[in-house]
């Protein structure tokens, strides 16, 4: 009997060790899903270089990079039959476009995001160095920039907005990475495994929506605008470039949105929508309708030997 009692007693000892073995895996596995990786922890920095008198930012560099590349790129598309401008045309077109870029880009945000405060300190709309740039006021710069260009050089503007479409994920995808090194524009809170806690939020884990933005506007948007320049006749009915390119980005930035965390002043407007998202529904609207319309203009291109620019 004493030894039956003994061998009651060892298993119900060995039963408590095992669940307090099983408490304490399980105790230390939701420990481990919350250490989530930190911003900070990433040694990144908003400056990229510091002499002192002198501080250079990755967002300016981002801005820099997208416009060579891009310009690059122009000069690729532009060599192929049937180019809608000279080499000349892509040079100016350079300078109105980053006209337009940093003139739409900081009055889109000012009217968009934050009128009455910027109208009560109208000093600081020239304050681009303390961020605050709008891709949606960009878009319009940038258009405004072809149409004048193309009305002084009398070329189609149209044509040539489906070429410069086809540069401008560079831009984005350089521009999202700055996001993500200067630790803003950050995601909603998430238990993904690679979320992360950005210090200047709070300290819940969260999407890191910058990466998100990259992936699919820039990585994303340029392979589909590739694949549909070099491998089709897309370029060859105006405006399906454009419409595509106002498509994919509208359809990118609306999902994404979902993940990203919306402004601390604005929050969800219409239907649950951020202004992002709001913003994005004219461009999937003309998006579509360019694309819808395209094999209609397809008899107004008049196709010009490859090496016709090459001199202008």
């Amino acid at each position: 009997m004493v030894t039956t009692l003994s061998v009651s007693v060892a298993h119900h000892y060995e039963d408590k060790n095992r669940e307090g073995e099983a408490l304490d895996f399980l105790v230390s596995t939701a420990a481990a899903s919350t250490d989530y990786l930190r911003w900070s922890d990433l040694g990144l920095s908003p400056i990229a270089l510091d002499l002192g008198f002198f501080e250079l930012r990755w967002y300016s560099l981002a801005y820099i990079a997208g416009i060579v590349i891009g310009w690059w790129y122009l000069l690729k598309l532009i060599a192929k039959p049937g180019a809608p401008m000279a080499r000349r045309h892509a040079d100016d077109l350079v300078f109105y476009a980053t006209l337009g870029i940093l003139l739409g880009g900081r009055l889109g945000y000012v009217f968009f995001y934050k009128p009455l405060e910027y109208l009560q300190n109208p000093a600081e709309i020239i304050r681009v160095w303390d961020g605050g740039m709008s891709f949606h006021g960009g878009v319009i710069g940038v258009s405004l920039a072809i149409l004048f260009m193309a009305w002084k050089n009398k070329l189609s503007w149209l044509r040539i907005h489906d070429y410069v479409a086809c540069t401008i994920p560079f831009g984005l995808f350089f521009g999202r990475l700055a996001n993500f090194v200067n630790g803003e524009l950050w995601g909603r809170p998430g238990d993904v495994p690679w979320a992360i806690i950005f210090p200047r939020a709070d300290e819940q884990a969260r999407h890191p929506s910058q990466l998100y933005e990259a992936g699919l506007e820039g990585i994303g948007l340029f392979l589909l605008l590739w694949f549909l320049f070099w491998k089709t006749d897309a370029r060859h009915q105006p405006g399906k470039l454009v419409g595509a390119f106002l498509m994919g980005y509208g359809l990118s930035r609306f999902i994404v949105e979902f993940f990203r965390e919306p402004d601390d002043h604005l929050g969800l407007l219409w239907f649950n929508l951020s202004l992002g998202q709001l913003l994005t529904l004219p461009m999937l609207i003309g998006g579509a309708w360019l694309i819808a319309t395209a094999k209609g203009r397809a008899g107004s291109v008049k196709p010009v030997p490859a090496g016709a620019n090459a001199g202008d």
